[in-house]
């Protein structure tokens, strides 16, 4: 087990400030205001989504410093106004905001400098899609982000902040250029979801503010700004001395950040767990072993969700038994100098089990599900000793997955739950009963591996019919602590419960779908979820 060092830090001792966006205009109104004056430090007017509010109103509810910025079409905002027409904005602006945002270079005009003191300016640069360093090495893509901020501090002013595009070497480059610069005046981080973790570093690395959403996060990967504190402690700034995280296609969809985070900081431990959206596993890997050499914050553990379990699996220097008999690994971590892989469904779906009084041995099952979680929980439950059937959607998918583990397999347009003693859900539907609970027997365990409040359709299912039924939520506590457990050497403190961890900070609980490592629950719609 990897044991975390004490932590030492740049940022250590130094609190961010937290900046609202008001994106809409809904976050304009006297009660939104007056809520964000709780949480946020500053507010920024986006004004090229929500006009040229008048600051005396937005002062009035919220007394904090106010920003202006008037985002442009070049620059990836919705401001299409001509020249003449923007400067005449940016200098009303000036006479009535506490600093107003310039683009590099086209804002940069003498008329302009010479109306707003330094005191008052913030440069950004916000790169258009897929600009800067794309195909050229990391280093390099460093070096040319320094350089385009040396053009930048040219110019004396308050902030400097360049927002380069994910899936660049320059979206990959900006927390380095962070630590280079080890200056406090500047951030730099990524946009888009893919660009979230690099927000929610930045602080750490020197930036002096976070940006989080007045009101819904939108495309650009903002998240809103009750999930700074919530899942990430902000503003305060611990010593940091590596990183863990979540990779998958959707990790913002994840509890694991505001689960993981809440026990380090309560263990002291100096590390901190981010979101990392992964669209190819291992150009991701190859680009993360790096980071910890050139950002001084090693990656130490990672969970996986699908479809990159596989992955997580070829890429581990030695695995555990149940991920080599599954195939598939939902966790990495580094320990004594190696990277160990291994499959948490096992425990969660066994542990479960045994809570409820259930024991699969001897007994017949079906696994619905032949995925990474399906095939993990189908070698456990055979290891145990029951006689297992797969079952899925995809036949020829399913007859491989049967072959690797020695098992039966019903095609899902073939199969009914009758006559099985355990039945378990290892899929990501969630709006619909994968399988007809009405013609499973009475006396049949459920175990659903997917969990979301309000509860699945087979939850909903299992409790109307009054069967012995495991949800989601009773296999999300055992996997998070056991991964936290082997990736971490500490066990997670049991003083708050995690489904109290999940609730929305409002409180209303369950308004989203989550997931910790295994695939994402789709869910309606909400605030807290990006379009």
């Amino acid at each position: 087990m990897a044991r975390l060092s004490s932590g030492h830090g740049a940022a250590a001792g130094r609190r961010a400030r937290l900046v609202a966006v008001a994106a809409e205009p809904e976050d304009l109104t006297p009660h939104r205001l007056r809520g964000l004056a709780g949480l946020a430090d500053e507010l920024e007017i986006r004004a090229d989504l929500v006009g040229d509010p008048d600051p005396a109103r937005l002062r009035r509810h919220f007394p904090g410093p106010l920003t202006y910025a008037l985002r442009s079409t070049r620059q990836g905002g919705r401001s299409a106004a001509g020249p003449v027409a923007r400067r005449t904005r940016l200098l009303r602006a000036a006479d009535r905001y506490d600093l107003v945002d310039l683009e590099a270079m086209d804002d940069v005009q003498p008329e302009l400098l010479a109306a707003i003191p330094a005191r008052q300016r913030r440069i950004s640069w916000h790169a258009p899609d897929q600009a800067g360093g794309a195909g050229a090495g990391l280093p390099a893509a460093v070096g040319s982000l320094r350089n385009r901020f040396a053009a930048m501090a040219a110019v004396p002013a308050a902030l400097y902040l360049l927002v380069p595009q994910p899936g660049t070497q320059y979206g990959s480059a900006a927390p380095l250029l962070l630590t280079g610069l080890a200056r406090t005046d500047v951030t730099a981080f990524a946009s888009g979801p893919a660009g979230t973790w690099t927000r929610v570093l930045a602080p750490w690395l020197g930036a002096p503010v976070v940006f989080g959403r007045a009101g819904a996060p939108g495309a650009d990967g903002m998240p809103d700004l009750d999930r700074l504190p919530a899942d990430y402690g902000l503003p305060a700034l611990p010593p940091l001395s590596g990183l863990y995280g979540i990779a998958g296609r959707a990790p913002g969809g994840s509890l694991s950040p505001r689960l993981h985070n809440a026990a380090l900081r309560e263990l002291r431990l100096p590390a901190l767990y981010l979101p990392f959206q992964v669209d190819r596993f291992c150009p991701f890997w190859h680009w993360g072993a790096g980071f910890g050499s050139l950002g001084g914050l090693p990656l130490r553990g990672l969970t996986v969700t699908a479809p990159h379990k596989e992955s997580a699996l070829e890429v581990a220097d030695v695995a555990d038994p149940e991920a080599l008999g599954c195939g598939a690994a939902n966790l990495l971590w580094f320990d004594a100098g190696r990277w160990r892989a291994a499959t948490t469904d096992t425990v969660a779906a066994l542990r479960t089990l045994a809570l409820s009084g259930a024991d699969p041995s001897g007994r017949s099952a079906a696994v619905v599900g032949c995925g990474g979680a399906g095939r993990a929980v189908a070698w456990a439950l055979s290891r145990a000793g029951a006689r297992v059937t797969l079952v899925n959607r995809g036949i020829a998918h399913g007859r491989e997955a049967a072959a690797r583990l020695g098992l039966g397999h019903v095609p899902l347009s073939r199969f009914s739950p009758a006559g099985y003693d355990l039945l378990a859900h290892a899929t990501p539907l969630v709006e619909r009963e994968p399988f007809p609970v009405a013609a499973a027997d009475r006396d049949a365990v459920v175990l659903e591996m997917a969990y979301r409040d309000p509860p699945t359709a087979l939850t909903r299912a299992i409790r109307a019919r009054g069967l012995r039924g495991i949800d989601g939520w009773e296999i999300l506590s055992v996997e998070v602590r056991e991964q936290f457990r082997l990736m971490t050497g500490h066990a997670m403190p049991q003083t708050a419960p995690l489904r109290a961890l999940g609730s929305d900070p409002d409180g209303r609980s369950g308004t989203r779908a989550r997931t910790a490592s295994r695939e994402p629950a789709p869910a309606h719609r909400t605030r807290w979820e990006a379009p």
